[in-house]
């Protein structure tokens, strides 16, 4: 293009001299035809980007790893002059994401539209946009650039694998499955309301539903008498272990998938399996709470629902091993927060034995641990799990060992050591 627009500059030159050193009217016409074919190729290059406005729309702002993300451009000319072409060139940061597009002969107030799919590779917030459009005159002789600041964000969910069973140690307050059954005593958990019939204790009076509906309303109890479960994620930077072929880029350290199976990295498979035990205990109406340096502290207080998943799972999403704390240390700051016959399940790669009687502090306390133990040996780590494995069995502390490539959800599904 550059090229191009050099030869007729050349000959605009070339006539101008040539109608000085001769002084015929031909060439200094000539001369005034190529700085109008330039002068009109230049506003026509500025046009081609004006007076265009472009969409972009995704079905939700939100998608999972293994999933795709669908999202649907539409490029509208509203002035009355065609466009010859246009490409569009975006900027997203979502891997593998290549919305950019070249956009055919488009006429005046007219639309075109394209949609993308992208296959979900890497967990983690990403930007959608911003967008370049370019487009120029049609003898090739300047090129126009617009940028549009415009962008949205999308986060990727960490992937989940499908879990049957998890053995878990019993707490000391009484568990087992949800019984769902209607309780005539009032107990800690309130199921519902219905209308006031006569015998209803007056301290089962729900108030609020009462002045709302103007008529009396009572709370409907139920017995369940499963134990919270905790989730403690160690995300300490001491613990990670990459595969020596795993590549990592920018400053958050964002792994470069190039294939859709769990990344080789604890980091990784902790994450996968911390978001595949919440959905595990989600699904089983378990109330779920959720610890980790992320590497900011993030403390969810147990609940039900999807909700609460959706929070554990944004978490885990934007989980960085970048926090300086060690496991040992934070089961020590976090002591405070689990209750007597808590069950809190450990997902760790560190081979620290520090950490071990912090946890053995926590079953004093009657708070049962168990541990799922990333093996870093699996990748690539310099030392093997065996000593913490048989220091776990001396606390009596159940304990399941996953290795790089093991199927994590037969594995949980075993009993624990």
């Amino acid at each position: 293009m550059s090229s191009r627009r050099n030869a007729v500059y050349a000959l605009l030159v070339a006539a101008l001299l040539t109608g000085l050193f001769t002084g015929r009217a031909f060439f200094f016409t000539l001369a005034y035809l190529f700085g109008g074919l330039l002068f009109v190729s230049l506003v026509w290059a500025w046009i081609s980007v004006r007076w265009l406005t472009i969409s972009r729309k995704t079905r939700a702002r939100r998608a999972q790893v293994g999933r795709k993300l669908e999202e649907t451009f539409v490029i509208h000319n509203r002035s009355i002059l065609p466009k010859l072409w246009l490409e569009v060139r975006d900027h997203s940061t979502l891997p593998s994401h290549y919305a950019s597009h070249v956009v055919p002969a488009l006429g005046g107030r007219k639309r075109y539209q394209w949609t993308v799919e992208t296959l979900c590779l890497v967990r983690g917030e990403f930007e959608l946009g911003p967008v370049t459009l370019k487009s120029g005159d049609p003898f090739g002789f300047f090129l126009s650039p617009r940028h549009l600041d415009a962008t949205s964000k999308v986060i990727v969910y960490p992937q989940t694998i499908p879990i049957n069973h998890i053995d878990l140690p019993i707490g000391q307050m009484s568990g087992g499955d949800a019984q769902r059954r209607r309780s005539h005593n009032i107990t800690t958990n309130a199921s519902g309301v219905r209308d006031y019939v006569s015998g209803d204790s007056f301290n089962r009076i729900h108030w609020s539903s009462t002045a709302r509906k103007d008529r009396l309303i009572v709370k409907e109890f139920e017995i369940d008498p499963l134990v919270d479960i905790w989730l403690f994620v160690d995300l300490s930077s001491s613990s990670i272990v990459d595969d020596p072929l795993l590549q990592r880029t920018g400053p958050n350290r964002s792994i470069v998938a190039n294939s859709t199976g769990i990344p080789p990295s604890t980091e990784e498979y902790a994450v996968v399996v911390a978001a595949s035990m919440s959905k595990y205990f989600i699904d089983s109406e378990r109330a779920l709470g959720f610890a980790a340096y992320v590497p900011n502290r993030e403390i969810l207080q147990p609940e039900h629902g999807n909700r609460q998943l959706n929070r554990i799972l944004q978490t885990l999403a934007v989980a960085r091993s970048l926090t300086t704390y060690t496991l040992g240390q934070m089961l020590a700051l976090e002591t405070p927060y689990f209750t007597r016959g808590t069950t809190l399940v450990i997902i760790t790669s560190s081979l620290d034995p520090n950490w071990v009687t912090e946890a053995q502090i926590l079953s004093r306390r009657g708070i049962r641990p168990m541990c799922i133990l990333i093996d870093p040996y699996s990748f690539g780590g310099n030392k093997p799990a065996a000593e913490l494995t048989a220091l776990l069995q001396l606390a009596r502390i159940p304990t399941v060992t996953i290795k790089k490539n093991d199927d994590i959800g037969a594995v949980l599904a075993q009993r624990s050591i």
